[in-house]
């Protein structure tokens, strides 16, 4: 079974994006720092999400502080799958376009793939058991 995870934008500032979810209702749920990769991931959401609510994963890139133009802030969605390598096979067989084939994340062992829906809005699939 599919379940909806994440959305995930690319942010300015970590502290006044955290600030202003926070107007919101919602926390801080989890936070990576990824040297190798020079970016930072925090998750936000509500409560502790024992529920599985899809969350918002902010991105903020080392030394990118000029900014982003409209539009090119947008991440991906990401769907949990229990198997990536099947489910990028479905998409493949649907006639869609699968733009990273399933293997592990870069600096991580996470199984993921990628795929583009028909306006090119990227999907992430992860692996979840």
């Amino acid at each position: 079974m599919a379940t909806y995870l994440h959305t995930m934008v690319r942010v300015h500032n970590l502290d006044t994006s955290i600030a202003f979810y926070k107007l919101l209702g919602m926390h801080e749920l989890r936070r990576r720092d990824v040297p190798e990769g020079k970016y930072t991931l925090v998750f936000i959401g509500y409560a502790d999400n024992d529920a599985g609510q899809a969350e918002i994963e902010l991105t903020y890139n080392w030394g990118k502080d000029d900014g982003y133009q409209a539009g090119t802030g947008f991440g991906h969605f990401a769907v949990g799958v229990p198997d990536v390598a099947e489910m990028v096979e479905v998409v493949r067989a649907g006639g869609g376009k699968v733009i990273r084939e399933a293997g592990p994340v870069k600096f991580g062992t996470t199984v993921i793939a990628f795929v583009e829906d028909p306006d090119g809005y990227k999907i992430e699939l992860i692996q979840r058991v």
